[in-house]
């Protein structure tokens, strides 16, 4: 039987089946599926969407009543509606609750308009994703029996940590959302994550005073300290007044905080019950936490339940984020476990405290569907052909406005297959199987080799808020210190022992040639001079072609006097599809003129550049028909 605040979901494919104990209103019997989702919450939805569209045979299971149950109590995801742009897929880079969907006004912002928006208005959004795209879901459903090939599960088990006085501790998971019912306490908070802030930032108005204890330093609002929870003890000691019409909030018991090794009788004594004098608070004078608590709230956050799954199939425990999530392979199969597929929250191990995958804005973006739907199905990893004098625009428009690796940002990348005159753009595969691209995607690598499109930010320390914490020298880029784009060309694919093998830090190995492009206040990559040159001269390098956009009168030129024109030549103009209508191209042409012989030669070659990487060739007419990106 599966718990009811159980996140993500449990996900059975290809000739699995479920036996189903449906309420008086149903019947019991066995149904037969070939994918099988248990958990109507985000991550399960946003699978629902992919197999709907797919044309599977699902069906989604909820214990619950309704979608998104756990939401009812917590949100803490931003909602920015406003972001001066058009382009949907521009917006979903700050939009952190929306599941993905063909429907472009499916959004949460429809139930919220609220930058901080409430709880409850979360499954709301849930139920009319559910409702407007037909997914069959089916409530009020327990598991008997189950038959796996695919497991996927999420997080919901809150973490505990046990010390002396543990039991004296109200979890986040518990305690009232109402901010009046901490009306003139004090409170402290044991954790630093994004619980233990929401939590006192919904009470800082209220309580009297909000402390936080943590085993690192933090920011925080009235104040925190340091200390390792093993090593704190909480002592509860009643109060009492012999005056009349005391009121309840002052006759409650006050607990103290202090050190174990500080406590006399540390080995007799379990903490909870030790008296004020027994603790020491008073061992030094201006001790920070000396004064009392009403109320210590655990806010550590939570862990996946192992005790779930049969031993057979039971995942292992991760090697990071102290074992409390599964451990799973770049592609989010389970390690050890064959065909156990984990996804949503449950999968944050591969990305822990590195990228978005334990969010909605994170792991909505998760490609299992397109893994499973060629691994059975034999559907390659979608991809766009394009002619090679297109792939400068097509890389401007994805870095300007791509979600999916902006929020996955060094766990998603997009990669280009370089096929001579053509090349094949797959989006937003997972960086980490680059070894394994053949076998996931069904995309072969040519001898040509591919280039790798990433989003990462800086690898080096800074103070971000000191002067010299931006970049914006393009002949600096590789120092640029927040995110940007950076590519990454290969002439043959990197096997699994290049990726062990990769710099510290680095999400792929090292490659034949790499190109940073300049950090951009705006996030907004498409700056003639500090952007479109330098990318162009770096693909150029790539592909050993001069990729410039020429005009007609040019390429007529070029036509007449030399055995091979350029490339945008031949594939527009002598190819009797006269020069590509693109507005900008038209107005940058008359701007600069025909260009001279002497330019055109030196594009002619097709061999290495000597003076790679010095940019700054003369230029020609290169434009992007990728620019305007609202359209």
């Amino acid at each position: 039987v599966m718990e009811p605040n159980l996140l993500c979901f449990i996900l059975f494919t290809l000739f699995g089946f479920v036996l189903t104990s449906f309420d008086e209103h149903h019947y019991n019997g066995t149904r037969h599926y070939n994918y099988c989702v248990l958990g109507a919450g985000p991550a399960g939805l946003q699978m629902g969407f992919f197999l709907s569209k797919a044309r599977r045979d699902y069906i989604i299971l909820e214990r619950n009543s309704g979608p998104g149950s756990f939401f009812n109590k917590k949100l803490i995801s931003i909602n920015k509606i406003h972001t001066g742009r058009c382009n949907r897929e521009f917006n979903l880079r700050h939009d952190w609750n929306s599941l993905l969907s063909d429907k472009p006004d499916l959004l949460f912002r429809r139930l919220s308009s609220e930058f901080y928006p409430p709880a409850d208005a979360f499954p709301l959004y849930l139920s009319m994703f559910v409702r407007e795209l037909g997914l069959k879901v089916q409530y009020g459903v327990d598991i008997g029996r189950i038959s796996i090939l695919l497991v996927a599960t999420g997080l919901w088990v809150p973490q505990e940590v046990e010390f002396a006085g543990s039991d004296l501790v109200e979890g986040y998971e518990s305690i009232s959302t109402n901010s009046d019912d901490y009306k003139g306490q004090a409170v402290l908070i044991l954790g630093k994550g994004n619980s233990a802030f929401e939590t006192a930032q919904s009470i800082l108005g209220r309580a009297s005073r909000v402390h936080m204890l943590s085993s690192s330093p933090l920011k925080s609002l009235d104040g925190l300290v340091e200390a390792h929870l093993e090593d704190v003890v909480i002592s509860k000691q009643e109060k009492s007044s012999r005056r009349s019409g005391v009121k309840d909030a002052q006759m409650r018991a006050k607990l103290y905080l202090g050190l174990r090794k500080y406590m006399q009788n540390s080995d007799e004594r379990n903490g909870s019950n030790a008296s004020r004098e027994e603790l020491q608070v008073d061992h030094i004078d201006n001790f920070p936490l000396r004064k009392p608590y009403d109320r210590v709230i655990r806010c550590l956050g939570f862990r996946f339940n192992f005790s779930i799954f049969d031993s057979s199939a039971c995942p292992p425990h991760s090697e990071n984020a102290k074992g409390r999530l599964p451990g799973v392979t770049a592609w989010y199969e389970g390690k050890n476990t064959p065909g156990l597929f984990l996804l949503g929250t449950a999968s944050h191990s591969r990305d822990y405290r590195a990228s978005a995958g334990g969010f909605v804005h994170g792991f909505r973006y998760t490609a299992v569907h397109r893994l499973l739907e060629y691994r059975y199905h034999g559907n390659t990893w979608p991809s766009t052909r394009l002619v090679t004098t297109q792939l400068m625009s097509w890389i401007l428009k994805r870095v300007g406005e791509a979600s999916g690796p902006y929020q996955m940002f060094e766990m998603l990348g997009d990669v280009i297959l370089l096929q001579g005159s053509h090349c094949e753009y797959i989006e937003e595969f997972l960086l980490q199987a680059l070894p394994q691209f053949s076998s996931l995607s069904g995309h072969e690598v040519s001898s040509q080799g591919l280039i790798v499109v990433v989003m990462q930010y800086g690898k080096k320390k800074i103070d971000y808020l000191g002067r010299s914490r931006a970049e914006t020298d393009w002949t600096r880029a590789w120092k640029s210190n927040f995110l940007h784009p950076v590519l990454y060309y290969y002439d043959s694919l990197p096997t699994e022992q290049d990726m062990k093998m990769r710099p510290r830090g680095w999400p792929l190995p090292r490659p034949k040639a790499i190109h940073h492009m300049v950090e951009d206040f705006l996030t907004e990559w498409d700056g003639p001079l500090s952007h479109i040159q330098p990318l162009r001269r770096f693909l150029e390098h790539c592909v050993q072609t001069d990729l410039r956009a020429f005009s007609a009168e040019t390429c007529f030129h070029s036509a007449l006097t030399h055995h091979k024109p350029p490339l945008f030549c031949q594939q527009g103009y002598l190819n009797q599809q006269g020069v590509q209508h693109y507005s900008q191209l038209r107005r940058h042409v008359y701007k600069a003129g025909p260009v001279p012989v002497e330019q055109i030669n030196a594009g002619m070659s097709t061999a290495a550049n000597p003076a790679f990487p010095n940019y700054l060739a003369p230029p020609g007419a290169s434009v992007s028909s990728g620019l305007k990106l609202d359209l």
